[in-house]
């Protein structure tokens, strides 16, 4: 029998229609070298609004990531939504695989738009990742970050000390880039606090299908660069002020990350913790998450209003 729907491409196309219904545009560039990134950007980019940049983290495209956020934010920043390297419609034919090459990328396509600075940057999870080095490598154009359960103090050593719920990289990358409904499953199960029970295994394997199918060597390659070597040592301290945001359950990077994060760049940064939420805050507890974006990003600027 012929497959003639999908319930993700479906959902997907309902996603592009909502980004353009708020205000946003798909724009893909060529930065050269075998390099293309696509990006969500305004119809129109207004002066006096300050800039933020939604950075995604693995599983699907940005727009399933970043959906519910985006009409609250728009009417207060000129929002900017790229697709990271090898996912949605951004990729690369170079070598290149570690998250400063991401950032570079980012901040080459923010160029290519006219953005070089006062950004404001929200990264989950691995997005996060490359916010961060977004943050360490463009000092001066990065203004704020906000890092959501996002691992970046992990060190590769800390795998085979037990902090992980998966023994070896290869198990992680088996879940975090699943080819069957059973490793959904338990990527699900990692992800969320309360998981969604008797998902049919036929939307499970669509999904797979249509999101976590493509670029799947490349992908696995991110996760490889992100662990090799990896030591809290090396990491440059940012100096932006800097929100974090944690799971209370996360079980893909543990609470400890998040305090290990907090001390790495001790006053200028605040440690806040959802309760009763895993690692995907972001689709578990989205008006948790808002709140404390709003407080750190928006309320400064209501704040800062002249008569308020």
């Amino acid at each position: 029998m012929v497959k003639c729907f999908s319930f993700t491409a479906t959902r997907d196309s309902c996603f592009r229609c909502s980004f353009s219904r708020a205000g946003l545009r798909s724009s893909t560039t060529d930065l050269g070298d075998g390099t293309v990134m696509h990006v969500w950007i305004p119809k129109l980019h207004v002066q006096s609004k300050p800039t933020l940049v939604l950075i995604h983290g693995f599983g699907a495209n940005a727009m399933w990531q970043w959906n519910d956020f985006i009409s609250p934010l728009i009417s207060r920043f000129n929002v900017y939504v790229p697709d990271l390297l090898f996912f949605g419609e951004s990729y690369t034919t170079g070598p290149e695989r570690s998250e400063q090459f991401q950032a570079e990328c980012v901040v080459r396509v923010m160029e290519a738009h006219g953005v070089v600075s006062g950004m404001n940057v929200v990264g989950i999870s691995y997005g996060g990742f490359v916010g961060y080095r977004m943050a360490a490598q463009f000092k001066e154009r990065i203004e704020k970050v906000v890092l959501c359960c996002t691992g970046v103090c992990l060190e590769e050593k800390d795998m085979e000390e037990g902090m992980f719920k998966v023994k070896s990289v290869d198990e992680a990358v088996s879940i975090l880039l699943p080819q069957t409904s059973d490793k959904m499953r338990e990527l699900m199960k990692l992800s969320f606090s309360k998981p969604t029970q008797r998902v049919p295994s036929c939307f499970l394997n669509d999904f797979i299908h249509v999101m976590c199918t493509e670029y799947l060597q490349e992908r696995k390659d991110l996760i490889l660069a992100l662990h090799k070597d990896r030591r809290l040592s090396d990491l440059p301290k940012i100096t932006q002020p800097t929100l974090i945001i944690w799971g209370e359950h996360d079980q893909i990077f543990p609470l400890e990350l998040g305090h290990r994060l907090k001390r790495h760049l001790g006053d200028n940064a605040e440690l806040v913790i959802i309760k009763n939420a895993g690692h995907a805050i972001n689709a578990e507890k989205p008006k948790e998450l808002f709140k404390h974006l709003k407080s750190f990003l928006i309320d400064p600027l209501s704040r800062a209003k002249p008569g308020n």
